[in-house]
């Protein structure tokens, strides 16, 4: 997922999404111990996924309380 993409959901998108992203990393984990991973780069393509979810998350909070 592109960042630009993620700047573009809101903070309850986010999380939803989040939610999702660290289930998948579980079940790729679980995969990968198991030894049934097809392909072993999709754990860090979604753990870059989750960095920047937080980080765009960080960054609506904080211009959040900027604002307030």
């Amino acid at each position: 997922m592109k960042a630009s993409d993620i700047r573009d959901l809101s903070v309850a998108e986010l999380n939803d999404k989040l939610v999702e992203l660290k289930k998948e990393l579980f079940n790729l984990r679980f995969q990968n111990a198991i030894n049934q991973l097809e392909n072993p780069m999709r754990i860090k393509a979604v753990k870059k996924d989750i960095a920047r979810i937080n980080t765009v998350i960080t960054a609506k909070s904080l211009e959040d309380g900027e604002n307030a």
